[in-house]
């Protein structure tokens, strides 16, 4: 008579049983924060604080950008005044808030003209080639090899003083840039696979070149936008420090600084913090572009 096996104790080395198959489990996407850098960050911040201050100024300050307060003159930063006053009793802060929008606009159609220009002088000179192309580009190398500053006096002088004229000066002085890096794309993708087949499947020169080579071309051209919009505001604020930009009493930037100077030993903030308004905004915005073209 046999007996049935009674379960004895179990050891370290008993075979495991095998269990049935787990189902498999989705993983978790993780914010990977060792990716994000804190200067790239600390840019955006400091763009969209700029952008703020060009659409909204009263909502950062209680104080005019252009009319003074009695008693207030060349005040320390303070409590009150949280970067001081300058020689007519106006706030310093307020005066960098309101100017804001004369800078950035200005930055933004100097941008514009050298990326509507460059970009349509570009596209002709790579797409067409030939003798069209060896013109635009002795064109080009003529503005390159100007210096920048005397180009954008020189322009003034034509067009006239203000702001506008001003960022349309600046915006000239790019044009060159923008058409070489755009003729230097627009030749690379001219001569892709996928161009040269929409042009065997019957594409016409026009509908080939606005479908295929204008959108594969303009990645590097935005990332030098970003990057020109930096040296804009730089060169703006140059032309209003040397008084070929906006007129008093309108606080741009390179105005306030220009007005400041001549109380610098005895009101060192008149200078020091719209100054510091421009180096973070153009840091910031060549730290982006510098992110932009690497993403492309």
């Amino acid at each position: 008579m046999s007996t049935a096996p009674t379960a004895g104790p179990t050891s370290g080395h008993d075979i495991p049983v095998p269990q049935a198959d787990a189902p498999p489990q989705t993983p978790r996407r993780r914010l990977n924060l060792r990716r994000i850098e804190p200067a790239l960050v600390l840019s955006w911040l400091v763009i969209v604080i700029a952008l703020l201050f060009a659409i909204a100024p009263s909502l950062f300050t209680a104080y005019s950008g252009t009319v003074g307060v009695a008693g207030q003159q060349l005040k320390p930063p303070s409590a009150l005044h949280m970067l001081g006053t300058d020689q007519l009793g106006r706030d310093v802060f307020a005066r960098i808030v309101y100017g804001a929008v004369y800078s950035l606009s200005g930055a933004f159609v100097a941008v514009a003209v050298g990326l509507v220009a460059g970009t349509a002088l570009g596209l002709v000179a790579g797409a067409i080639g030939g003798w069209i192309d060896d013109v635009i580009m002795r064109i080009v190398d003529v503005l390159l090899a100007i210096p920048g500053l005397l180009l954008s006096l020189s322009i003034i002088v034509l067009l006239g003083f203000g702001a506008v004229d001003a960022a349309i000066a600046v915006g000239v002085t790019t044009v060159a840039r923008f058409a070489r890096l755009v003729r230097s794309e627009v030749v690379r993708v001219r001569r892709t696979d996928y161009v040269e087949a929409a042009f065997g499947s019957g594409g016409t020169f026009a509908t080939v070149l606005w479908r295929h080579i204008l959108p594969n071309s303009l990645t590097a051209v935005v990332a030098m936008a970003a990057l020109q919009f930096g040296s804009a505001i730089l060169a703006i604020s140059t032309l209003g420090f040397l008084g070929y930009g906006a007129p008093p009493p309108i606080p741009e930037w390179g105005l306030l600084i220009a007005e400041g100077r001549n109380y610098i030993s005895t009101a060192w903030w008149l200078t020091t913090f719209p100054g510091l308004a421009v180096v973070l905004v153009v840091l910031s915005a060549n730290r982006i572009s510098q992110s932009v073209r690497r993403a492309a």
